[in-house]
């Protein structure tokens, strides 16, 4: 799409021999597909709307920017500082901004010949609601693209997840490293549920009922809980190990279940509108007879050992049960049923679930301080471009309006983004040059390079989220080509565009380093509290439920999604950290340790919530709420630490950390003898929650330990 928006305005521009209006709805037309991402249709459109008055105003200022060195680098640097602080308005801000940006570096770039500045600033304004008018058109030609592709990837992504799970089935030696990829997808699922949140509900809150997107949020709800049930861990992962270690059985048993959960996803995903090619349920049905018929050997109530071991298999076995019964769900919605209004979920609730981003321009005011990293941001890539538009014009390079857009295109808020971006930028910049110079010395036919740099633009805009070096060998060859065109001398062409990018990435990255650096360290504390915040919001709301029994109330599942997307945040933040200088990752180990401990938290949250929510339960015991409470007060005490610790130091507290005496009560399952009178309904239910209240308290436990050592 983006091919076709650039493209036309220069055919017609040529062939009507108005070439400077063509290039002007051109450019006006690039900058303002930035800001067309998944989402819904009206949020793009405000997105791309806003992009072209942006980009009007940024050019009609930069076209009267002729004026003396001396005036112009101050100038240059408010107006960068200026539309980079916008991206405090959130992701798609930060879009916009980028946009604001691309026109002021090519306003350096570009100077009409034919056209006043109002004109060509107006031009570049019609371009971008050229590419409004183009991007809805594309939308109402397929309206399901968007949903289908974004749903495409999360069933990838949960299947990928469902077989890292079962790599952590028993004693493994690389744990560590499963449990980090776990985390990893886990945050990457968080973004997509993000963006389908927004493409289902908002479609269903702008049209009314439609059949296509309601059954696709209903698909989307079976994932959600098939994450869940996912996430879930019945026991702790010691517990499950002793078991595996002597029943090895069991663990090939569930491998296999679950690799096949996995693969029958994967299948989906591939098959999305063809129904009729989903894999069959008879493999998954055989699967658990022979399991269920393998647990039952276990079943000796005289003996308390191997009774426990069965309970703990049965509702391991109970929870795959449940992710089985999701996946013939999802099977029958996407076989398009004739459903009722009453199968769909009521608009009243769905509101509940969407994010509101804050508009108010008091924001503003609120971040304008070294404390806020978008301010950082900003002032830093405001210094980092007037350097690289000095060392531009102090060396009389060829364009060195190059030298800005790199930095521009590189810099990031966080530091190992940038690192990686300016690496791949500067390894695409010289494979793109490479390739360049060996078609230049083979074709001299200027139609074949415009037929080559369109072509490379649209194969860098495709890739550009997958795979950053591959982009930016193709962005160099698109622009050495529309150069090639311009320019009779290509071979210099193609040496000041490597020396340029190569000059910009490496002032990126020497400014990210030492030029206020915002480092991760400074904001751990503070990601680490939100999650537990989370975490112990949603533990609150599963108590609540547990005790008044009833119906499903809507806050469970909004506290259930914050939870995720907190411990997401959380592991987003402790991935940049760990990107960062050694001199920079103080306590790191520790900090890990709090991360991971936060995420088996949310799993021993998602197995109670998973179990009540599916389950029939009996009365809460006294012992619960005790239990509890003593969970929340330990949960609260670490978020009070958490407030006073300093982690740019690396000193810890060297006292010893004793907790407050607390007597755990002993369940009755661990007695010699058990009740008969009890089902085994019961029993199950009984050794679920006991065994996920003991674990609750002892991460608790942990995390106080942890932060109290942290203190100096």
């Amino acid at each position: 799409m983006i091919g076709i928006a650039v493209t036309t305005p220069i055919v017609l521009g040529l062939t009507t021999n108005h070439f400077e209006i063509g290039l002007a709805l051109c450019f006006g037309a690039f900058w303002c597909s930035p800001s067309d991402v998944s989402g819904s249709l009206k949020h793009k459109q405000i997105g791309i709307l806003f992009s072209a008055i942006l980009v009007v105003i940024i050019s009609f200022i930069g076209g009267y920017l002729n004026i003396s060195n001396f005036f112009l680098f101050p100038i240059l640097g408010l107006l960068t500082f200026s539309i980079a602080f916008i991206s405090i308005y959130g992701f798609r801000a930060s879009l916009i901004s980028f946009s604001g940006l691309l026109a002021l570096v090519l306003s350096f770039a570009h100077t009409s010949e034919t056209l006043e500045v109002y004109e060509y600033a107006l031009l570049i304004g019609v371009g971008g609601l050229w590419y409004l008018v183009l991007s809805t058109l594309w939308f109402y030609m397929n309206p399901k693209a968007q949903t289908k592709e974004t749903l495409t990837e999360t069933f990838i992504l949960t299947s990928n997840f469902l077989n890292i799970r079962r790599q952590l089935i028993g004693e493994q030696p690389n744990r560590t490293d499963l449990q980090t990829q776990l985390m990893t997808v886990q945050s990457q699922l968080t973004e997509h549920h993000a963006t389908l949140r927004e493409i289902l509900i908002s479609s269903r809150k702008s049209s009314g009922k439609s059949n296509y997107h309601g059954k696709r949020l209903l698909v989307f709800v079976q994932l959600i809980e098939l994450l869940e049930t996912a996430i879930a861990n019945p026991v702790n992962y010691d517990k499950m190990d002793a078991l595996f270690e002597v029943h090895a059985e069991f663990k090939t048993d569930f491998q296999e279940l679950l690799s096949e959960l996995s693969r029958q996803l994967c299948a989906i995903a591939k098959n999305l509108n063809k129904p009729s090619q989903f894999p069959p349920n008879k493999i998954l049905s055989d699967a658990f007879k022979v399991l269920e018929n393998d647990i039952l050997k276990l079943k000796i109530e005289d003996h308390l050992e191997d009774y426990e071991n069965y309970l703990m298999l049965q509702n391991f076995l109970d929870y795959q049960k449940k992710q089985f019964e999701k996946l013939k769900k999802i099977k029958w919605l996407l076989g398009n049923p004739e459903l009722t209004s009453e199968d769909y979920i009521k608009k009243d609730k769905l509101k509940r679930f969407i994010e509101s981003q804050d508009y108010n321009p008091k924001l503003l005011l609120r971040n304008f301080s070294l404390k806020s990293t978008i301010f950082k941001h900003s002032l830093r890539l405001a210094l980092t471009v007037m350097l690289g538009y000095g060392i531009g014009l102090l060396f009389d390079f060829q364009n060195p309006y190059w030298i800005i857009l790199t930095i521009i295109v590189i810099m990031r808020p966080s530091y190992g983004l940038t690192k990686t971006r300016s690496k791949d930028r500067m390894i695409g910049t010289l494979i793109g040059a490479v390739l360049a110079s060996a078609l230049v010395l083979l074709v001299h036919d200027p139609y074949v390079y415009g037929a080559i740099g369109i072509l490379s633009l649209v194969i860098a805009f495709s890739m550009v989220q997958k795979n950053y070096k591959a982009s930016a060998t193709f962005i160099t060859l698109s622009v050495i080509f529309i150069y090639a065109i311009l320019q009779p001398e290509i071979i210099k062409v193609i040496q000041f565009r490597v020396l340029d990018t190569f000059i910009g990435a490496v002032i990126s990255f020497m400014a990210m380093r030492w030029l206020l650096p915002a480092w991760s360290f400074m904001d751990i504390g503070d990601n680490i509290k939100d999650s537990l915040k989370a975490n112990t919001t949603f533990f609150k709301s599963i108590s609540n439920y547990y005790q008044k029994k009833g119906a499903i109330p809507t806050s469970l599942k909004v506290n259930r999604k914050d939870a995720f997307l907190q411990t997401s945040n959380l592991s987003s933040a402790f991935q940049r950290m760990a990107q960062e200088p050694e001199s920079k990752q103080n306590h790191i180990d520790d900090i890990y340790e709090l991360v991971v401990i936060n995420h088996s938290f949310l799993a021993s949250l998602a197995s109670l919530s998973t179990y009540i929510q599916n389950y029939s339960t009996t009365k809460v015991s006294e012992d619960f709420i005790l239990i509890s409470d003593k969970i929340i007060a330990n949960l609260d005490d670490v978020c009070s630490q958490l407030k006073v610790i300093n982690f740019e130091s690396s000193k810890t507290s060297s006292s010893t950390f004793t907790p407050e005496p607390f007597t755990f009560p002993v369940h009755r399952l661990i007695n010699d003898t058990i009740q008969k009178f009890d089902s085994e309904h019961t029993h199950k239910e009984a050794h679920l929650i006991w065994e996920q209240l003991y674990w609750l308290y002892s991460l608790s436990e942990k995390m106080l330990k942890l932060t109290y050592k942290l203190k100096e």
